[in-house]
Order: structure tokens, then C-alpha cells, then sequence
């Protein structure tokens, strides 16, 4: 006798785009803590920044970053919330990168790319897929 398949598969898409969503909110709260506590690690000057300033982006890179492990971990799980709060939150950082871009070029062009990955991973799946 053959096992009745359920109308929700299983997505290594939405596992991929689970996990990169934890792995870019990891990246968003490190790049917090160092504009926190070493804001001359970075290429330019504080002034130099298209908007506010190393303080308020380590603030902002935290919250976001924490906000994104959460929901890459509700995604992980299967929660329809969560893919569509993790779409949301990687194009929020997307445009956060590309204001914060003069700080630090390369790792902000590496981070919208990890940005739009993300969405596409987690757009992909049908709706009751879980990862």
C-alpha cells in the first residue's frame, strides 16, 4: 500500500530562505555591535553618512537583526506570518544597505544580494509548504 501524500510538501527553498534570514539578522546585529563600540572601523566618517549616524545605525542594525532571527526561526517552523514578515524585513535591510552602502561598499552590496535571495527563497514555495 502506497502513503497518502499531504497537499503540503516540504520546500528546500523555504529552509534555505529560513536559515539566510537568521544568518543576514546575525550579520545586521554584529554590524550593529561594531558601529556600537568601533565606529572607526568603518570607511568614512560619521558626518559622511547619507542619513543619521553610527550610534543610531548600530540601534537600528540590532533591532532589525533580532527582528530577522526570529522570523527566519518562525519561517524554519512553518509559520505563513513569518515568510511574509521575513519578505518584508529583508527588503527593509535591503534599503537600510544602501543608505549605510558609504560606510562599508563591499559588505553592503553583499547584503542586499543576501537581501534579495532571501525574498526570492521565500516567495518561492506554494502557500502551505513548510520547510
Amino acid at each position: 500500500m502506497s502513503q497518502a501524500r499531504s497537499s503540503a510538501g516540504s520546500s528546500g527553498w523555504l529552509a534555505f530562505g529560513g536559515w539566510m534570514l537568521v544568518l543576514a539578522g546575525a550579520f545586521n546585529i554584529i554590524a550593529g555591535l561594531t558601529s556600537l563600540f568601533r565606529p572607526d572601523y568603518y570607511v568614512v566618517a560619521a558626518g559622511e553618512l547619507l542619513v543619521f549616524d553610527f550610534t543610531a545605525w548600530g540601534w537600528i542594525w540590532i533591532a532589525v537583526g533580532l527582528v530577522q532571527v526570529l522570523t527566519g526561526a518562525g519561517c524554519l517552523s512553518g509559520q505563513q506570518w513569518a515568510r511574509i514578515a521575513g519578505i518584508g524585513l529583508a527588503g527593509l535591510a535591503a534599503i537600510g544597505h544602501v543608505m549605510f552602502l558609504a560606510a562599508f561598499p563591499f559588505w553592503g552590496l553583499t547584503s542586499i544580494a543576501l537581501s534579495v535571495l532571501v525574498m526570492y527563497a521565500l516567495v518561492v514555495p506554494d502557500k502551505d509548504a513548510r520547510a
